[in-house]
């Protein structure tokens, strides 16, 4: 049996430098995870412009377009998307707009009566600055041929590009009745080109209707540049609510940016007793939110 003094048994004392040289290696290590940590903070995203769906605000707007247009500014909203114009021409819209430091990306024009009237729609929205012409409803007796629906948007996006603009179309959750394998949505993703629809995702809508937002971005990348973002309560009521106070993961969607194309997002509410306090904790909340 080896004795004490035996080379393998003898562990030498450490020394000053030995000590020195160890705090240098795990202060280094700890320096090193801090800087991990604020590089991923650093790194971690958000949305750069949170929007606002004018519809939220109607009956404001109705009463006063301009001075409504200054409270959502005053909020913090950098763009809105509009829901009619109430009775002013492109140019005070535009005024209106750069009075107040805003943007409007896009604005929903209802299903026109005949192509000379959708191209006279999109004049003007060119002229008031939207790079979208979006069309936001179907009547119920139009919700039929859902192909020959898709024809008609090829159609319509058409003359949408000839005025400088992009088409694209707005879903609710009457698009996810089946037809054949899959949805109406599907339907209407697969048969319109890509090179012309986009389409604007309602978050609460597609979630109200039985849908997942992911597994529509894995099956049709790059088509969703545009986004209304609203929240739903828990099922099976799915009542709308607040954007932050309800069960939609706002993080993980948005966080498939490249995916789905997303450029601008818009809170909306339809209804609600409070319209300017319901904007308001909606735009706090996307307003912090990182991912």
């Amino acid at each position: 049996m080896p004795g004490l003094t035996d080379a393998a048994q003898i562990r030498p004392m450490p020394t000053r430098r030995d000590f020195l040289t160890t705090l240098g290696v795990a202060l280094g290590a700890a320096s090193l995870g801090c800087a991990r940590a604020l590089e991923a903070e650093d790194t971690a995203r958000q949305l750069p412009r949170v929007g606002l769906q004018l519809y939220t605000v109607r009956d404001l707007m109705a009463k006063d377009m301009e001075g409504t247009l200054a409270r959502v500014a005053a909020i913090g909203y950098k763009e809105v998307e509009f829901a009619g114009y109430f009775s002013r021409s492109p140019a005070q819209i535009r005024d209106a707009l750069k009075a107040n430091g805003l943007t409007s990306p896009s604005s929903h024009i209802p299903m026109p009566a005949n192509d000379d009237g959708w191209k006279r729609a999109c004049e003007d929205a060119k002229a008031i600055g939207h790079e979208w012409a979006v069309l936001p409803w179907l009547d119920p007796g139009a919700r039929k041929d859902w192909a020959a629906l898709a024809d008609r948007f090829n159609a319509l996006a058409t003359i949408t590009k000839g005025a400088g603009l992009r088409f694209a179309y707005h879903n609710h959750d009457f698009e996810f009745a089946r037809v054949g394998s899959g949805t109406a949505l599907d339907v209407l993703l697969q048969k319109t080109d890509p090179k012309l629809v986009d389409f604007e995702m309602d978050l609460y809508w597609v979630v109200k209707g039985g849908g997942d937002p992911l597994d529509f971005f894995n099956r049709y990348p790059h088509r969703f540049p545009l986004m209304h973002a609203k929240d739903a309560t828990p099922a099976p009521a799915r009542e709308m609510t607040d954007v932050g106070s309800g069960t939609i993961n706002f993080g993980a969607i948005f966080a498939r940016q490249a995916q789905s194309g997303m450029k601008h997002v818009y809170v909306e509410r339809d209804s609600g007793a409070e319209p300017i306090q319901s904007i308001t904790n909606s735009y706090r909340y996307l307003k912090a939110l990182r991912f």
